[in-house]
């Protein structure tokens, strides 16, 4: 279970990162675009994954992690329920979606900071 404290610590703890709103829920940004939101009524997050890394995600446990039901889940855009993911996972899938989105230097920042 990650709380959504946590789970903003966690979002915004990547270089670069912004908070802010979008729509009715949260936005984290690298630069203007969107690698996560959260739901914080729903405790859920939404992720942007690469179709691979989506299904890669999602083969643990669709019950926890799986595509949006849409054309949205089709890009790429992946839920992922805070009361039910353990923090490991939550943090890989994350860092994942950030390195989707964040230009290419500060995708080799992070790949290099965790190894």
């Amino acid at each position: 279970m990650v709380t959504i404290e946590k789970f903003k610590a966690l979002a915004l703890s990547f270089p670069e990162t912004t908070e802010q709103p979008h729509f009715e829920n949260t936005s984290f940004r690298v630069g203007k675009k969107i690698f996560a939101t959260l739901n914080e009524k729903e405790k859920k997050a939404c992720l942007k994954l690469s179709e691979i890394n989506q299904n890669v995600f999602s083969s643990f446990d669709k019950t926890i992690i799986y595509p949006v039901p849409n054309k949205w889940g089709k890009q790429g855009w992946t839920f992922v329920h805070l009361n039910k993911v353990r923090s490991e996972m939550l943090k890989d899938a994350l860092s994942t979606a950030f390195c989707e989105i964040a230009p290419k230097r500060l995708s080799k920042q992070l790949s290099s900071e965790i190894q």
